[in-house]
């Protein structure tokens, strides 16, 4: 499902239009009645509310009047608000409004403050208000006469459907411009924008319900500019399918982890459990010799490598003609491997010289701190970095609240210049692809914000880049299983008690629950 920007969204309604023949004034006509399809789905005694309808002068506007029209045809309690004036109204949208007038309802003006301070009672004593102010057409902050209201309507204990966006939002961007609705229920039409999908917008947004309006999923694909799209469950459905009978172990892959050092054993341990759970057929965990004993100790379903170390008890860099002599055929390098000058050493030529796919996690990506520029990935062998914030902050010498506020943009960039697989970890994971292409995830919650579950994930990643062969895929289905798999930890355990083992232990059910089917009741 891809997500929009403004200049996208315009593109995609102009073909819509102007290629494939649907007059805009049938868009307006079917947003507005899905925006009521809505309302119905979401308030159980839809049919005997007040609704106050506030339009703006714009498009989104006469989606508001279809919106009003479509409840007065349900019976419905409806006062219509125009917040300017009858004469500023053009286009479709003055042709809902003249439809209005056609059928004797009264639309009330509200051209300026004095105006808003005789209807304001009514509209905040309303049931339910619907915001059809603005949609994507908005730029820069409300002020005036809007920003009143919008704040008025904010501290009012009303709930709010949005039409499109919430008023005050910029669809091109996640950042919060200035005052913007607080809606219970956001209808977003054709196709999500970014600001319903990522912070801090995303919380202005409430419930997100993307309505069909009649614009034809391929004209959405064809719009310029960049590429983000949602992870769904159908799109990652077709990367699982059922195994052949006469399958074997080596069919399905083989892993080798590189990880653990005296102290952090269980992050090599997680990522190689994880990699089980998710499909492959072997693997390996190659770790410093005394931490052998240890790690094999904690599964008897992998193998081990005991690896030259130094006396620190990490990973010393004579090991990597081991690592890259070893029949694999992807590489996860970095959980619990230590940070030694050693290590880092270690890390460089295994990343420089490997023929396979590599994932790069943890203290791996330390090893490329301030020498950004030997982190490449090749058409041939791809490489995969998994960083949280910090991390890239750390490679990217940059603060962290820049990578926040600039989530897409700085994976996107960096994948594109480094010809890298990017997994930016966090709420809204971003998984971005050389070719410019970025995903968004929307599984997970706020419970898997503890130690482990960044090593359980490179494991995973791991895994489906050994079965499918394709980075991009395995990063984008890793992602989303590792998410789904978190939720139904968290709906088993709450989200305080739930431990990174807790995801391992559902990533099975996380596959069922993908596939469609379902584990038999003991």
């Amino acid at each position: 499902m891809r997500v929009l920007t403004t200049a996208q969204m315009r593109d995609a309604d102009r073909r819509t239009t102007d290629e494939v023949g649907i007059p805009s004034i049938v868009l307006m006509e079917n947003a507005g009645r899905q925006v009521v399809t809505a309302i119905e789905a979401t308030f159980e005694d839809a049919s005997t509310l007040q609704y106050a309808v506030l339009c703006g002068k714009g498009q989104n506007g006469g989606d508001g009047f279809v919106v009003a029209r479509t409840l007065l045809e349900r019976g419905v309690d409806v006062a219509v608000y125009l917040v300017g004036t009858g004469a500023d109204v053009r286009g479709d949208a003055r042709t809902n409004l003249r439809i209005l007038a056609n059928l004797s309802v009264d639309v009330v003006e509200i051209a300026d403050a004095a105006a808003w301070e005789l209807h304001a009672p009514a509209v905040l004593d309303a049931d339910v208000v619907v915001d059809a102010l603005f949609g994507t057409g908005l730029r820069g902050p409300l002020s005036g006469l809007v920003e009143s209201i919008v704040e008025d309507l904010n501290a009012s204990e009303t709930p709010v459907v949005a039409v499109d966006l919430p008023s005050g939002l910029d669809a091109s961007e996640s950042v919060v411009p200035g005052p913007a609705v607080d809606a219970l229920l956001t209808v977003t039409l054709g196709a999500p924008k970014v600001p319903h999908v990522l912070p801090p917008a995303e919380d202005h947004v409430g419930s997100l319900v993307i309505a069909d309006i009649g614009i034809p999923q391929s004209v959405i694909a064809q719009v310029d500019g960049p590429w983000v799209e949602l992870l769904t469950k159908d799109a990652m459905r077709r990367h699982v399918t059922p195994r052949p009978t006469e399958s074997q172990k080596g069919d399905y892959g083989r892993v080798l982890v590189v990880g653990g050092s005296t102290g952090k054993t269980g992050a090599a341990y997680l990522a190689a459990i994880a990699a089980l759970r998710s499909g492959a057929g072997l693997v390996t965990v190659a770790t410093p010799r005394s931490c052998v004993p240890i790690v094999a100790a904690l599964g008897a379903e992998f193998m081990t490598l005991g690896l030259e170390e130094t006396a620190d008890g990490e990973v010393a860099f004579e090991a990597a003609e081991a690592v890259l002599e070893f029949d694999a055929d992807v590489i996860v390098l970095g959980p619990g491997l230590g940070r030694s000058p050693s290590a880092t050493v270690f890390v460089h030529a295994v990343v420089e010289r490997a023929g396979m796919p590599v994932v790069l996690d943890a203290d791996a990506l330390y090893a490329f701190a301030g020498e950004t520029d030997r982190l490449q990935g090749r058409d041939e062998v791809p490489v995969v970095i998994t960083p949280h914030p910090g991390e890239l902050a750390r490679l990217l010498d940059v603060a962290i609240d820049e990578v926040q506020a600039r989530r897409l943009d700085v994976a996107r960039d960096l994948a594109a210049s480094r010809q890298l697989h990017v997994v930016l970890k966090g709420h809204r994971t971003v998984v971005a692809s050389p070719d410019g292409r970025v995903s968004l995830n929307m599984t997970g919650n706020p419970g898997m914000a503890t130690g482990g579950t960044g090593d359980v994930l490179a494991g995973m990643i791991g895994a489906w880049c050994a079965q499918l062969m394709d980075a991009s895929a395995a990063c984008q289905l890793s992602v989303y299983l590792h998410g789904l798999a978190g939720d139904l930890a968290a709906a088993d355990e709450g989200e305080v008690s739930m431990i990174a083992g807790d995801i391992v232990g559902r990533l099975g059910d996380a596959v069922l629950e993908l596939t469609t089917q379902k584990r038999a009741d003991a």
